[in-house]
């Protein structure tokens, strides 16, 4: 199973309703797709239209040392399944504060049995242990950025926080891609910001974008997506053309993975008794 965070510290940047969108066009593809919601907010259960469960019935059951996470019910949306957020999240993060309470999502996955071919999460516009739990857990980032300042400056902070992240907790975290939303091709604003990351940050910038669109607003009135009210709108076709590039993007990821496994296992073992601690702490963190 794929992994995917889904992530930008500053709020604004579409990154829920990309979250959305790029499940459902994963759904219509044909991908089994789950979606937990780890923002405290719950902005994406809301604007699927379920009401908040009882905590044991929500993602905060990840965090209770006596709660199963098995036994939360998963909910049918549109195109995807859900698990879904809750306001207890807000209160129990203030007990979650030591170094090893990054890694309850981690651990909780690994205790699940889940059938689906790619998971992702919806984090908070924030670095919170909820997001860092998310990155954790994920093999790859995506990180929706809107061409304007702030959005940007939101953009390269969640980069580096993804880079700190794997450098000392999650080794598996393999690729960040950036996706420019709500561009507005008139804004000489937004051409400029867009140059300037595809000049920083090269490859790890998507072809695709996504333009602004009344149809996207439009999902906020109900459980819907853009594929179901308006499948033919501007928005709908930007994001079927990201997600397939996206999908292209984690495949060619997982295939160069693989590959570099046979290499290492072909290797001679050179390891060092000095290096060797270091390297299984890594593995077993």
């Amino acid at each position: 199973m794929t992994v995917l965070s889904v992530c930008n510290h500053k709020g604004g940047t579409g990154k829920t309703t990309t979250t959305i969108h790029v499940a459902a066009a994963l759904g219509l593809s044909g991908w089994r797709t789950l979606v937990i919601d780890l923002d405290p907010q719950g902005f994406l259960t809301h604007t699927m239209g379920i009401e908040e469960p009882p905590s044991e019935q929500s993602v905060a059951a990840f965090f209770a040392a006596d709660a199963d996470p098995a036994r939360i019910p998963i909910q049918e949306t549109a195109g995807f399944d859900l698990i879904p957020s809750s306001s207890t999240l807000t209160r129990r993060m203030r007990d979650l504060n030591k170094p090893t309470d990054v890694l309850w999502v981690r651990e909780a996955l690994r205790r699940l049995d889940l059938e689906y071919d790619l998971l992702l999460f919806d984090t908070a516009a924030a670095v919170t242990v909820y997001s860092l739990n998310a990155l954790v857990a994920s093999q790859h980032v995506l990180i929706p950025v809107l061409p304007e300042y702030q959005s940007v400056v939101g953009g390269e902070q969640t980069y580096q926080t993804t880079e700190l992240v794997e450098n000392k907790l999650n080794p598996r975290l393999d690729t960040r891609q950036f996706l420019f939303t709500q561009v507005d091709a008139r804004k000489r604003i937004h051409k400029t910001y867009r140059e300037y990351i595809r000049k920083k940050y090269g490859e790890a910038v998507m072809d695709a974008i996504i333009r602004t669109s009344t149809s996207l607003a439009k999902t906020r009135d109900g459980a819907t997506t853009v594929f179901d009210h308006e499948p033919r709108s501007r928005g709908a076709l930007d994001y079927a053309n990201a997600t397939d590039e996206l999908t292209a993007r984690l495949q060619a990821a997982s295939e160069e993975a693989a590959s570099e496994t046979d290499r290492a296992a072909a290797a001679p073992d050179d390891l060092s008794t000095e290096t060797a601690p270091e390297v299984s702490e890594m593995l077993n963190s």
